[in-house]
Formats: C-alpha cells, structure tokens, sequence
C-alpha cells in the first residue's frame, strides 16, 4: 500500500482504519467481527489507525489495542484522541443514541492540560500500549479557549518530550481547525465529512492555510456517514439522518457513476484521496468484508469521462482537484 509522511518523520499508509464502527456506532459489532476487521486491515496492508475515548466509551480503544498488541509495535501508527474522560454516570445509562452494545460509562468533556493528561494515561491503558503516535484534541466546538490554553498546552509538552510525534485536532467542521492552524503550531488534523463530493467547506481556507503551514490532514466521514455508500430515504448524513435534498443530490451522483459503469464509492473516495492536502484516508469498518471492499474502491476504475461530466454538471466545487486533472 502506497504510504506518505504525516510529520517528524511518521510514515504513515495512504488509507487508515477508523474504529468509530468498531465501538458500535449504529449497531452493535461483535468481539469477533472487530478482530475480523482489524485482521483484514492488516492484511490488506493498512498501518494507520484511528480511535478515541467516545468511540464505544472505550470499546473500540480496547478492541485496537487488543489486536495491535500482537504485531510489532514499530510496524503501524495509531492515533487517539483527548478532550473527553469517560466516567461511570450516576445513575442507570440508557442506550447511547449513536453507539451501541458500549459499556455503562459516558463522555465528559475536559479540555484543560490536567485533564488531557488524564486521558492520555486512560487511553493507553485501554489500548494496553505504551505509547500512541498522533494524540488530537476532539470536538472542542464550544470550548476553544481551554483547548487553546489547556488541551494544546499539553500536547505541545508531550510532543517536545517525545511522548508524541504529532499533533493536532479532529473536527466535523474546518472553521476552528483554520483558527487552529493560525494560533498552534499542530502537525495534522483530522477533518470528518467536511471534503467530500457532497461538501467541500475545507476549500475555502482550512486547505489553504494547511498547504502554506505544511499541515497534514486524515480525512474522514469520506461516505459521510453513509449517504454516498448507499443513497436512499433513510441515509445518514453527518451521524443524522439525511435530508431530501442531500438524499436526490447523493442519488444523482450515483446515476451518473452507474451511467459511467463505475462506482458511487469509488468516485467518493478517489476524489478524496486527489487533494493534495489529504495524507491519509481514514476509513471505517465494521466487518471484514467492508475492509476489503474499501481497499476494492481505492483500485476501482473511474472513467475520465466521469469526472470530465461531475466538472461539466458542477457536482463539485470548481477548485477541487479531481484525479487524472480532469
């Protein structure tokens, strides 16, 4: 698998696993299905993993480190994410409305420097590991200024101490990942649904600013969450369900994939993957099988002829690149 540099010399492959699915998002997976995935991944030749405290409340931290134990530790980087402690309600949780079969603990947010050095610890000893490679401050949408003056604070010590090699943030929104970028010297950032064929808000100043600060950006939510994988009613857009509109437009650009003998998913993920500012795909699954067929649609064939008619139709924003120069 072609691989790329994210920072301070972390190579990194060009397509990741996320580990939301892994933690139950929509629907429960089981210990046997996540071993199954992350074993496909890896043989597939996938060595970058994502995860985080909120995907499961730590099941899918748990489920990564139990696999990623098994193979050597300087074979694959891995990420993880701070800015929210996982503690034990006080009294009886009802089920989560995203994740599901996770265990009885929710998320509290905490961006200071204390406790983002309280989560790294949590984290690494859900994972079993002794380190993580990528640490990013998650979801910090109403809260910048703790984690501008508490969160980054911290994972700037942990980069210069070694503990890290990189950092960063990971949002469902390129606005404060560009007033990041101004105000925090961060190596990458983990941009969810925002650089996608349905909405590629990240060209107007988040993969400008990116390129001239030499910032890495993991790209996920690529099928946001699920419309561009399979387009119907009742499709999710952005964890929610998708409106009628986005629905037609998400069912267009399959009519015209299928009218150029490709793939939705295809298309959705290589004009991801033609940015230059994108380093790593990182991409979701729950299954085997969903390994396999993300990989299938990294390869699949997409005819010139179908991105020269989504340019000629302006399905996509006239300033992003699309593969071929077309």
């Amino acid at each position: 698998m072609k691989r790329t540099r994210l920072a301070n010399g972390l190579d990194v492959t060009a397509i990741g696993l996320g580990s939301a699915p892994l933690g139950g998002l929509f629907s429960a997976v089981s210990d046997a299905d996540a071993a199954a995935t992350l074993a496909a991944g890896w043989s597939a030749g996938i060595r970058f993993y994502d995860t985080a405290p909120l995907y499961g409340f730590g099941l899918a931290e748990r489920r990564l480190g139990a696999f990623l134990r098994q193979q050597p530790r300087e074979s694959y980087a891995i990420s993880t994410k701070v800015g929210r402690l996982l503690r034990a309600p006080d009294g009886a949780a009802a089920e989560d409305d995203h994740y599901k079969g996770a265990p009885a603990l929710r998320p509290q947010f905490d961006f200071s420097y204390d406790g983002v050095m309280r989560s790294l610890e949590e984290s690494l000893a859900r994972l079993g590991l002794d380190r993580v490679d990528v640490l990013l401050v998650h979801d910090p949408d109403d809260h910048y200024v703790a984690a501008v003056s508490g969160a980054f604070r911290a994972l700037t010590r942990l980069r210069e101490d070694g503990t890290v090699k990189a950092i960063g943030s990971g949002m469902n929104q390129s606005e404060m990942l560009t007033r990041f970028a101004e105000a925090v010297p961060v190596d990458c950032f983990l941009l969810a649904g925002r650089y996608t064929l349905l909405d590629q808000g990240a060209l107007d100043a988040l993969f400008p600013v990116c390129a001239t600060r030499n910032i890495g950006i993991l790209l996920g939510g690529i099928y946001n969450s699920g419309i561009l994988a399979n387009p119907h009613t009742s499709a999710k857009f952005n964890y929610q369900d998708a409106d009628a509109a986005l629905v037609a437009r998400a069912i267009a650009l399959d009519e015209l994939c299928r009218k150029h003998g490709t793939e939705l998913k295809a298309a959705a993920l290589q004009f991801c993957m033609a940015h230059p500012a994108v380093t790593v795909a990182v991409m979701g699954a729950r299954n085997a099988a969903e390994v396999a067929d993300n990989i299938a649609m990294s390869e699949h064939a997409v005819p010139q002829a179908f991105w020269q008619e989504l340019r000629a139709r302006n399905f996509v924003d006239a300033r992003a690149p699309l593969p071929g120069g077309a």
